[in-house]
């Protein structure tokens, strides 16, 4: 007989009916909902009132039976997969996740086609599948999961979920040191006092910046803005959150006719990512790839 908390497996939507599939295989998963992100927490949940999840980073006791939490909440359980608490989200699913860190897995997100090619110039042989803009290059053995490690290129492991897209192609292979070295040269970076040559002044001299269309206000805002982000990563992220920085900025100023004073600006992400542990040399290349991440005339 047919238990009151089973969604009969007749009625299963597609999604689910994957998701259990891979549960078989031991890939933990959860329903992403349209815009490919995970369903947000529950109003016991929100803002991490219910203490987190046990293997969290900030590790807590939370056992709520609903997707909370993203990746966190994926699960190789059909049991929780086909539970009354699941089922709201599996209608509304758009798509599926996985965990590649409780699957053994790393995940190399390549956002478009100059990021595959590095991949291709780079990184060995493995197994492959396309995406909407690139590919994903799938490795046995975890790390930590950093987004824009380099430009195109997010790391998907640990701590993060991927977009179920299909088996792919070829043989997976061992995770290489090129992709560890992407992140670990930050995050491995043991916390010490570092005295930097950049300036950590908060003024800003706009006297070079001619050619740009843009107020004082208006760009010293967004600069804040990023650094405060920057200075908030005090544990990990800070590099790949400076190249995020510099980014937006090179973004920000696309269309200026130029010189909008880039460089100097710049000095201050660099600042802000040493003043968080991030040696001077990785926070200056992250930045100068963030800078020609964007196409533009300003400078």
């Amino acid at each position: 007989m047919t238990q009151p908390t089973d969604i009969r497996r007749a009625h299963l939507g597609e999604h689910l009916r994957t998701a259990l599939s891979l549960a078989t295989r031991g890939v933990p998963v959860l329903p992403l909902r349209a815009g490919k992100r995970p369903f947000g927490n529950c109003p016991e949940c929100a803002g991490s009132a219910c203490g987190d999840r046990p293997h969290m980073k900030a590790a807590g006791p939370c056992q709520c039976p609903r997707p909370c939490h993203g990746w966190a909440a994926a699960t190789t359980d059909p049991c929780v997969l086909s539970s009354p608490a699941w089922a709201a989200a599996w209608r509304q699913a758009a798509a599926v996740a996985y965990h590649p860190g409780g699957a053994g897995l790393t995940v190399v997100d390549l956002d478009d086609a100059d990021a595959v090619a590095w991949a291709r110039r780079t990184l060995p042989p493995t197994r492959t599948l396309r995406t909407t803009r690139g590919q994903h290059w799938i490795y046995t053995r975890t790390m930590q999961s950093a987004n824009q490690v380099r430009p195109g290129v997010d790391i998907k492991s640990r701590m993060s979920y991927a977009r179920w897209l299909g088996p792919g192609t070829g043989t997976m292979t061992e995770l290489p040191a090129a992709v560890l070295a992407l992140v670990e040269t930050e995050e491995t970076t043991p916390r010490q006092v570092v005295v930097s040559s950049v300036s950590t002044r908060t003024t800003v001299d706009r006297t070079s910046s001619t050619g740009c269309r843009h107020t004082d206000q208006y760009v010293l805002t967004g600069l804040m803005r990023g650094l405060e982000k920057i200075r908030a990563r005090t544990t990990s992220g800070a590099g790949s959150q400076a190249y995020g920085a510099a980014s937006f900025l090179a973004a920000q100023h696309a269309d200026c006719p130029g010189p909008c004073g880039l460089d100097a600006l710049s000095e201050h992400i660099v600042a802000a990512a040493v003043s968080v542990g991030v040696p001077e040399p990785y926070a200056q290349r992250a930045v100068t790839r963030g800078l020609s991440s964007r196409t533009g005339r300003a400078a």
